[in-house]
């Protein structure tokens, strides 16, 4: 028997030549992140083999010993990073976590606020019409915020108008989006909200890190029943989710999760998430101002370049994401490939007022630029200002060359991961 065969070479080859591109590149997509070793490790374990169905303690299989212990330390510490009553850490992503919420928090046909997608949000709370994951898994009816597009957010007053005047009262009201540059008004909204009988949701897979580092806003203390996330944006974990509410939802949450939307919950990723926790307790304040900013820095520096970045009346942003409108130069999905052309790896983006515009999520207005995974590889405001004028350099697309060669100058010095415990290499394949 050969040793191994050719297509498993090819697939190692692949996984070696994406991490040597990525070691040479300005990663930038703004829903991703880099984990430590330590997690990776533990990812990589035999408990990514294992079957653990149910609550620690009542698990449908044997063999739980030590996964038992494992997750509950990580409910421990998921309680204290988030001042929360109740958080289960099984959810596979953070669109399961939204649907674990739908599921014992609403019925089909109620009704759930929520931004519109070129507003910001996310498709797991879009309409039937769209495919969005609440109206075509569990039938919910949508209705949209008011959003102000000079400030980049829900317009308070327009938004408590038209929930006084919804003949179907929401059952739900979801927080939290995909582009997201600046907190939310929970805090002004939560009691409109609670009034017509609704229950106050905070989708936080983008900023929870920023939240767990104290530099977002707190959602639990501002009116938020319950928070979803995922964990590997601005937490920087494995790939999965988690849900946290007051104690009230705690065993309508947990049925929801399992046996409701999740079967075996990925026992090598609960591992990884409690060493993301225990990060965080550690390095998470320094780590989430930095990543803040990091995000100015680079707003500043492309408005500074005369690139049209949004949210400026606001400051930009107050996140880990920035958001420039491209329609100067041509589209955004046009944009996205030339940048990636160029080792700049970004997503296109619908902004405010692209479907109007005729615009659509394959050739939307804009871009979306995230700073998370950069600060996380130990890059500060002033390597902010070089990749601005990179970027600046790479939009135009005259001068590919200088872009591919300053990007690679720019990277050597940042290939390993901080806010670790211990040496921490980005890229082990290479």
């Amino acid at each position: 028997m050969p040793e191994t065969s050719s297509e498993f070479k090819s697939i190692i080859r692949k996984v070696r030549a994406h991490e040597k591109w990525f070691s040479v590149s300005l990663p930038m997509i703004a829903s991703e992140n880099v984990a430590s070793r330590q997690v990776r490790e533990v990812m990589s374990s035999d408990l990514g083999h294992r079957y653990a169905e149910g609550w620690p303690g009542e698990r449908v299989y044997a063999g739980c010993r030590y996964i038992d212990q494992i997750e509950l330390e990580a409910i421990a510490m998921g309680k204290k990073l988030f001042r929360a009553g109740f958080i289960d850490v099984r959810p596979i992503s953070g669109v399961v976590a939204n649907l674990a919420v739908y599921s014992a928090l609403s019925s089909a046909g109620d009704t759930m606020l929520a931004l519109s997608i070129p507003n910001g949000g996310h498709i797991s709370h879009g309409k039937r019409d769209f495919s969005g994951s609440a109206g075509l898994v569990h039938s919910l009816e949508i209705e949209y915020y008011a959003f102000d597009r000079d400030k980049m957010n829900i317009d308070v007053d327009a938004s408590a108008k038209r929930i006084r005047a919804l003949k179907k009262p929401p059952k739900l009201a979801m927080f939290g989006g995909s582009l997201f540059l600046f907190p939310h008004p929970v805090k002004d909204l939560a009691p409109v909200i609670e009034e017509v009988g609704g229950t106050v949701c905070y989708d936080a897979a983008h900023v929870v890190g920023l939240i767990a580092g104290g530099m977002f806003q707190d959602p639990l203390r501002e009116g938020a029943k319950v928070m979803t996330f995922s964990t590997h944006k601005t937490l920087f974990g494995p790939q999965g989710g988690a849900v946290v509410s007051t104690k009230e939802f705690s065993d309508s949450l947990k049925k929801a999760v399992f046996p409701g939307t999740t079967s075996n919950h990925h026992l090598h990723s609960v591992a990884g998430k409690a060493l993301v926790f225990a990060e965080f307790l550690q390095f998470g304040r320094r780590y989430a101002r930095d990543v803040v900013a990091n995000a100015q820095a680079l707003a500043r520096g492309l408005a500074r370049k005369g690139e049209v970045v949004l949210g400026e009346k606001n400051g930009y942003t107050k996140s880990h994401q920035v958001a420039v409108d491209v329609t100067k130069y041509s589209d955004g999905g046009a944009m996205e490939k030339l940048l990636e052309s160029q080792n700049i790896i970004v997503n296109r983006q619908l902004i405010p007022g692209d479907l109007q515009a005729g615009r659509h999520y394959t050739n939307p207005g804009g871009i979306r630029l995230g700073v998370a995974e950069l600060t996380r590889l130990g890059m500060g405001r002033g390597e902010m200002a070089e990749v601005a004028e990179i970027l600046h350099l790479a939009m135009a697309g005259s001068r590919k060359r200088e872009v591919v060669q300053r990007t690679k100058e720019l990277r050597k010095a940042f290939q390993k991961i901080k806010y670790a415990f211990g040496d921490s290499p980005a890229y082990f394949f290479r």
